[in-house]
Parts: structure tokens; sequence; C-alpha cells
């Protein structure tokens, strides 16, 4: 935790996490305020979790969570509500500590105090408001007249697809004039979290920073996006920032929705409940599975779409395959309880897959979703339909619990133009170019592409994103190229096997390989080497270096 004072009353720091609470109480803080909404991050730990920290530390928490670069009057209004109110001082977070220095600076203009001052103290404790001065200054917005930057492609994202399209772009143009917008610093290899709580994987190995990343010779824009004005071919970024582009493309990734699940937040990374779905929280299910000798161990499912919805089972499969190593799985109850109506969407991988379910004697429970679980009193609730289709509510003890949250689109591309009714990028799934605005493509987990959303997903996605613009942009002759709906799923079924689920559109089967080498069908230990010892290279030397192998794009019918 690095605190910055910004004044006797308040300082300021990046996101806490529930063991930084109790050095936040041994330096005299009184109380903690949350700018920061839940779900932002892939590594944030929620309010709930700092919430019980800070209760068992004897001090106040209020969350206030502001959305990057759209800070209100109202919401400045609430914060300096708060700092009066509150035992002080007072320590505020956010992603980066910017957000909580912006609310109490525009707070402090509406109460007198000057500009320069204002500026000046935030200076001090390493923030620079400039950005925001004028609004400070007048309390409104700054216009979007004038731009920051613009550049002739801008990517909002830094993940799989913003990297990965990046490197596709420069591989075909090394001159394009290309800026990508990303907050983080951390980049995640995401497949490998699943890895990491089957204790295969170790965690610092699906992590780089994002700086080592970045293709050369492209802007990297360290900030978080607040909005879109595609008619005005615009991305306002936090502080009221504009940047302007010729192209767009929105590679923003998803948002886990911890707070979906009542209770969630309090219990998660304690108490037996657990998600690979954090980098954090990761370690701790392998923890759990190698501490659990008997009892009940429950897996979950939300409502589609999610990232790879394999992964759930995945977890399910890893954990049960230990216990059975180890001779516990006699003693195990093991329940996975999934919001969809079957095991997996493409029908063809079902029976293999029943296999292991058979195998490890693991209850299917379908139709069934998590609302609400008490990881003190371990038991979880789970909404589903009586025999007559009225709404029934089950209750489920558990002794360890792996949830896998649900899942939706960032709020500023929910609340965009660019979203379609769910919330999504409305692109055509075929050019991956957005159906009203012919400037904006859209790849990865953001786009409405009735895909699975996995990083094999994004890998053939980036190529056809940046051959079709680089063709509407006059730089490529050649015609439009198509996406086939390509997703991966490699299914960990046991440690030393996997099920390589490959299909596309409709469910149709892609696989990669001839079947007397994989098939994909059938569980085997050569797409186990493939998953464990090929694919991280694959991703960090090829995907996101613009190295486009077995991944080249086919002309559009």
């Amino acid at each position: 935790m690095d605190a910055k004072r910004i004044d006797q009353g308040l300082s300021v720091t990046g996101q806490l996490r529930p063991t930084d609470v109790s050095e936040a109480a041994r330096l005299g803080f009184g109380s903690i305020i949350c700018n920061r909404p839940d779900g932002e991050g892939a590594d944030q730990p929620g309010f709930a979790e700092i919430e019980r920290a800070a209760t068992e530390a004897g001090l106040d928490a209020r969350y206030l969570p502001v959305i990057s670069g759209t800070v209100t009057d109202a919401d400045a209004t609430a914060f300096g509500v708060a700092l009066r109110a509150l035992p002080g001082p007072v320590l505020a977070y956010c992603r980066t500590g910017t957000r909580s220095t912006t609310l109490w600076s525009l707070d402090e203009g509406r109460r007198g105090r000057p500009l320069s001052a204002i500026l000046a103290t935030a200076k001090a404790a390493g923030y620079d408001m400039n950005g925001v001065a004028q609004r400070i200054a007048s309390g409104g917005c700054v216009p979007t007249d004038g731009a920051e930057a613009n550049h002739t492609v801008v990517i909002v994202g830094g993940g799989a697809g913003g990297i990965a399209v990046a490197a596709s772009l420069r591989s075909r143009k090394p001159d394009l004039d290309i800026a990508i917008i990303e907050p983080a610093d951390v980049h995640y290899y995401q497949p490998g979290w699943t890895m990491v709580g089957g204790g295969v994987f170790e965690p610092a190995t699906t992590a780089r920073t994002m700086a080592s990343l970045i293709p050369d010779g492209v802007r990297w824009i360290k900030a978080a996006v607040a909005a879109f004005e595609p008619e005005r071919k615009a991305v306002i970024l936090e502080g009221c920032r504009v940047v302007t582009y010729d192209r767009l493309i929105v590679a923003s990734g998803l948002t886990l929705n911890w707070g979906g699940i009542e209770g969630l937040g309090e219990t998660l990374g304690r108490n037996g409940v657990t998600s690979n779905y954090r980098y954090d929280l990761a370690p701790y299910t392998w923890e759990l599975v190698q501490g659990l000798r008997s009892g009940r161990a429950v897996f979950t499912q939300p409502p589609m779409p999610i990232k790879c919805a394999g992964a759930p089972q995945k977890a399910l499969y890893l954990s049960a395959d230990h216990w059975r190593r180890e001779g516990r799985l006699g003693n195990i109850e093991i329940d996975f309880f999934n919001a969809g109506p079957v095991l997996f969407g493409v029908k063809e991988y079902v029976p293999a897959l029943m296999e292991y379910v058979e195998r490890y004697r693991a209850g299917l429970h379908f139709g069934h979703t998590l609302t609400r679980i008490d990881g003190s009193a371990k038991r979880a609730w789970f909404a589903t339909k009586a025999g007559d289709g009225s709404p029934s509510t089950v209750e489920v003890p558990f002794d360890m619990i792996h949830v896998t949250p649900p899942q939706r689109a960032p709020d500023f591309v929910r609340a965009s133009p660019l979203a379609d009714a769910n919330g999504w990028v409305e692109v055509d799934q075929a050019s991956l170019r957005h159906t009203r605005f012919p400037d904006v493509y859209a790849l990865g987990d953001a786009c409405s592409a009735p895909n699975a959303k996995t990083a094999a997903a994004a890998r053939k996605q980036a190529p056809v994103v940046a051959h079709n613009l680089l063709h509407d942009l006059g730089y490529v002759r050649t015609p439009h190229v198509a996406y086939d709906g390509y997703g991966s799923c490699p299914l960990t079924v046991e440690r030393g096997k996997i099920l390589l689920a490959e299909f596309g559109y409709g469910g149709a089967l892609l696989p990669s390989f001839p079947s007397w080498f994989i098939d994909g069908t059938k569980p085997s230990r050569m797409a186990w080497f493939l998953k464990e010892r090929m694919l991280p290279p694959i991703y960090w030397k090829a995907m996101l270096k613009g190295r486009e192998w077995m991944a080249k794009p086919k002309a559009a019918a």
C-alpha cells in the first residue's frame, strides 16, 4: 500500500487488498472510502472483502463507486459529504488513486478553494489534475471539441484481443499509426488460471507487464475509457480527455459481476469459497483442493455468455482427479450446479465428458443459478424451477465451493451507442465490423459475435480485423476475409489428459489437427502436452507478436 497524503483529513492510494487494511489502521486512519466499482479488474478484490477487513480492524468503510472517466457532480458531492462525516483521517482508493483525487478536487473547487491551490496540492501527492482544471473551475465537463490526440487506429483494451490485433496490424503495415488505450500495468494469460487452480502452473507464469507486450511503435495511452462518441470518431477518457480516430477497434473484454451473487464478496478467498476467475484466488483453489479430506465440494456455472464455457467444469475435473489420486474421492461428494440445460453446448464432446462425470461420481444439477452464499455458515442458495415450473430456491451445504461469477459487457460499452440490446459491441459475425458504424470493429469477449468467448477465438479474430481494417483504409487489395466462429476449449478432464474441443458457429467441429494426431472428441495426452507446454509460448510469442501460426484468415464467401 502506497498512501499519498492529500491534506490533513485525506490520503489516497491505488487498489487496496484485505491485507492492507490492518496496515491502514496501524497508520492511524479512521475510515476507508472505495471509489472503484467491483469487477473492474481481473485481479481486484471486491468491496465486501475490504469492508470485512475494515470491520475486523475497527475502521469504518464506505462504498462510493465511480466508473472511471464518468465522475459526476453528484459523485463529488457524495464524496465530500462522506469525507466530512466519517471518522478521520480517511483513506480513499480506486485503481490508482486518480478518481479519488478527482472527487476531492471537484468538491474542493465547489467549496471555494482556489484552483491553483487544488492543482498544487494534488500535484504534490503525485496526481496531475490539469486535465480537469476547467471543470474544477467551471463545474462543467471539458468540451470534446478539442482532442488530446488523434491516431489512425485506436484500440480500446490491452488484453488478448487488443494486443493481438495491434501486433497483427503492425506485422502487415509496420508504419501504421496505432494507439492502445489500457489502464492496467499487468497483462494476464487468463487461460492459465485453471492450471494454477489445479496445481499445474505457478501464478507468476501467467502475468507479464503491459509495457513488455505492447508492440514497438504502438503508443500506449494509460487511461480508462469513459465513453464512446462514434458520430464524432471520439473516445472519451477519464478526466474528460478526448482521443479521436480514423478507425476504432474495441477489445475491452468483459466484466466479472462478483456483486451479482449476494454475500459472495464478503467471503471470497476464505471459508472454502474460491474462484479461478481471479489471479489472486486461483492459488486458494489449489490450497482448498489439497486440504479437503472429506465433505462436499460444489462447482457452479452462471448463465451464458461467459469466458470459456468449459472452464467451470475444468476446475471440477482437476480437483476430482487429485482426490482420486490421493485416495480421497470416496469421502468427497461432488456437485456441479449449472444454470444452463446441458453439460456442454457442442454435443459431440458430451459422451467423453459424461464418462468423467461418472468416474468422479459428480452430481449434475442443470437449471440452477447461484444467487446467494454465506461462507461462514457454509451454505449456498440456487434459483431453479420446481416440477410445476414455479420458481424455487435450493439450499446447498458445502465444505468447498468454486464459484464462476456472472459476466457482462463493461459498463462503458453497455451504455454506449456501439452496444446491441444485450450490451455487447454490435458487429457482423463474419467481418467483425460494426453493423451501424463502419469505422468501428470489435473482437474478443466484448463483441456480439455468437461464438465462444475464449483466447483461442481472439487469436483467430485478430487477423480478420487487421486484414479487413487495412483493406478499408486502402492498404490491402486482396478481398475481405471472414471469421468462422472458431473457438477452442481444452477440457482438462484429468491431470495428463485433455479433451480438445474446437468448434465454430453453429457448433460445427473445426479441428486443427488430423484425428490420428489429436481426436478432439477423446481425451489425449498429446492435447495435454499442447495445453501445458505449447499454448503458453504460442500465446506470448506468436499471438501477441503478430505471428499467425495456424490462424491465417480465409477469404469471405
